[in-house]
C-alpha cells in the first residue's frame, strides 16, 4: 500500500472501527483475495472477539496487503451496503490524488541566466581554453528539465556524483550496498519471503489480581499497540491475547509453538508485563502471569525449539521481553554531556519491577550448563540488564518499547536486526534520571532484514 493510501487508512480509522460491519464484510474481502481464510480467522479472534476489536484489526491488517488494497477494501464496502464508509474513502481519495496532480510541475520552462544583451543566437556555450579568460561574454545557465533545452543549448551540466552511504570508504561507486548484498545472500542473511513471513503473538498484562500484589501496568497498552502495528507493517500476522494468568500464558505460548510453521519463515513473541530476577542456566529472567505466578523466560523461550516447534527449525525466533529484570534501580554514572530532551516534563515513570523469592531450586550445576547444547536461531532481547528495573511512562509507555518502535520505523527498511537494537540500547541509555540499557542474548547464526 503506498504511503498516500496508508495516511488516509489511520485519518479515518475512528470512524472506520466505530462504523464498520466486518460481519457482512468476509466473504467480499476472501472472493477479492484482499485476505486468506487464515488472515480471516486471525482478524475475528483480536482482542476479546468483539466488532471493534475486529474492525481495528482489520483496518490495521488492509496496510500490509499491497497496492490496490484500499480500492479493493472500498469495493467491499459498496456491496455490503456499507456506501457511508465507502463514500468518505473514494471521495477523500480521489481529493488527496488530485492534490497531488495539482502540484505537480506539468509545464516547466528552462530559465536562461546570462549578461544581459545577449541575443538568442549567442545563447551557446563555447569551449574555452581555460588559459584565456572570456571577452566579456559569460556562458548561460540553464534552468529546467534537460528535456526542455532548446537544440543548440548545450550546456555541459556538472553533477557531482553524491556517494551513497554504501558507497563510502568503498573504493569505488557501486549500485549495491552491502546490506543489500547481504540481503540477497542466503548464506549471509535468513529469507523472509513468505506472506506474511511469519507469526507474532503478543502477551500483554495490565490488570492483575489482588492477591498477587502487583500494580497495574498503566501505559501498557500504548505499547502494545505500537508492537501490534510495528509487526503488521513488518508483514507478519499478529496476535495480541490480554491479561492471561501464568498457566494461560503458557497454553498460548505452546498453541503458537504447536502450529505448522512450515510455509512461514520467523516467528516474534512480544510479552509484555511484570518481571523479576530468576534462578536459570541459559536465559535469565521471568515474566507475571495476571495471577502472580512467574513464567521464566528459559521456558518460554525452550517451548520453540527442536522438539517443541520442529517446523521452526533453522529459522530466527525472536522474543522481545518488556518486564524487569530486578529491583535495582541504576543511577548511572557521570559522564561528559546529557541530553535534557529526554527527561519528561511531569512524567512520573514507573517500574516493571517485583521481588522474587527464590525456591528450593536455586542452585545451579555448573558441569550441567556445559553440557546442555547452544540455541541456535533465537534473539531474546531484554529491555533491562538483568538484576534492574525497566522503567514505563503512564502516559507514553515504556522506554523500551517506544524506542523500539521509532528505531524499527526508521531503520528496519535498510539494516539488520542486531543494528537496529545497538541503535535502541544507545537511545535508551541517555533516557531519564534513573538509567535503563537494554540488551539480548542473541544466538542467531545470520543477519535478519525485516521484510518492510
Amino acid at each position: 500500500m503506498d504511503e498516500a493510501d496508508r495516511l488516509l487508512l489511520r485519518r479515518y480509522r475512528l470512524p472506520l472501527v466505530g462504523e464498520l460491519q466486518v460481519a457482512s464484510l468476509w466473504d467480499a474481502l476472501l472472493s477479492r483475495e484482499l485476505f486468506t481464510p487464515d488472515m480471516i480467522e486471525d482478524i475475528q479472534r483480536a482482542g476479546s472477539g468483539s466488532r471493534r476489536d475486529q474492525a481495528r484489526q482489520l483496518i490495521l491488517d488492509l496496510e500490509t496487503r499491497g497496492s490496490q488494497a484500499l480500492p479493493l477494501f472500498i469495493s467491499c464496502l459498496e456491496d455490503t451496503g456499507q456506501d457511508t464508509l465507502a463514500s468518505l474513502l473514494k471521495t477523500s481519495r480521489q481529493a488527496a490524488k488530485q492534490d497531488v496532480e495539482a502540484i505537480r510541475p506539468l509545464d516547466l520552462k528552462p530559465v536562461v541566466l546570462g549578461p544581459e544583451g545577449l541575443k538568442p543566437e549567442e545563447l551557446r556555450v563555447m569551449k574555452q581554453d581555460p588559459s584565456k579568460p572570456s571577452q566579456g561574454k559569460l556562458a548561460p545557465v540553464v534552468l529546467g528539465p534537460e528535456e526542455l533545452w532548446p537544440a543548440k543549448l548545450r550546456p555541459e551540466v556538472l553533477r557531482p556524483e553524491v556517494p551513497r552511504p554504501g558507497d563510502i570508504g568503498s573504493g569505488g561507486f557501486t549500485d549495491v550496498c552491502p546490506q543489500d548484498r547481504a540481503k540477497g545472500n542466503a548464506d549471509l542473511a535468513y529469507v523472509l519471503n513468505a506472506d506474511p513471513c511469519g507469526h507474532c503473538l503478543i502477551i500483554n498484562n495490565v490488570n492483575f489480581c489482588r492477591e498477587s500484589g502487583l500494580m497495574t501496568r498503566t501505559g501498557s497498552s500504548i505499547d502494545c499497540e505500537r508492537m501490534q502495528r510495528r509487526f503488521h507493517l513488518l508483514q507478519l500476522a499478529v496476535e495480541v491475547r490480554c491479561d492471561l494468568t501464568a498457566k494461560q500464558m503458557v497454553q498460548a505460548l505452546t498453541q503458537l509453538a504447536r502450529r505448522d510453521h512450515g510455509a512461514l519463515d520467523c516467528c516474534v513473541v512480544v510479552i509484555l508485563s511484570h518481571g523479576c530476577q530468576a534462578s536459570h542456566r541459559q536465559f535469565p529472567g521471568a515474566v507475571y502471569g495476571t495471577d502472580g505466578c512467574p513464567v521464566s523466560v528459559e521456558r518460554i523461550v525452550n517451548t520453540f525449539n527442536g522438539t517443541g516447534c520442529p517446523s521452526l527449525g533453522g529459522k530466527p525466533k525472536l522474543f522481545f521481553i518488556q518486564a524487569c529484570g530486578g529491583e535495582q534501580k541504576d543511577h548511572g554514572f557521570e559522564v561528559a554531556s546529557t541530553s535534557p530532551e529526554d527527561e519528561t516534563p511531569n512524567s512520573n515513570p514507573e517500574t516493571d519491577a517485583t521481588p522474587f523469592q527464590e525456591g528450593p531450586r536455586s542452585t545451579d550445576e555448573p558441569d550441567a550448563v556445559s553440557s546442555l547444547p547452544t540455541p541456535s536461531d533465537i534473539l531474546v532481547s531484554y529491555s533491562t540488564f538483568p538484576g534492574f528495573v525497566s522503567w514505563r511512562d503512564p502516559k507514553s509507555g515504556s522506554w523500551y518499547i517506544e524506542t523500539l518502535d521509532s528505531i524499527f520505523e526508521q531503520w528496519a527498511h535498510c539494516e539488520d536486526l542486531q543494528t537496529l537494537l545497538l541503535r535502541v540500547a544507545n537511545a535508551v541509555s541517555v533516557k531519564g534520571i534513573y538509567k535503563q540499557i537494554p540488551g539480548c542474548f542473541n544466538f542467531l547464526r545470520k543477519k535478519l532484514f525485516f521484510k518492510t
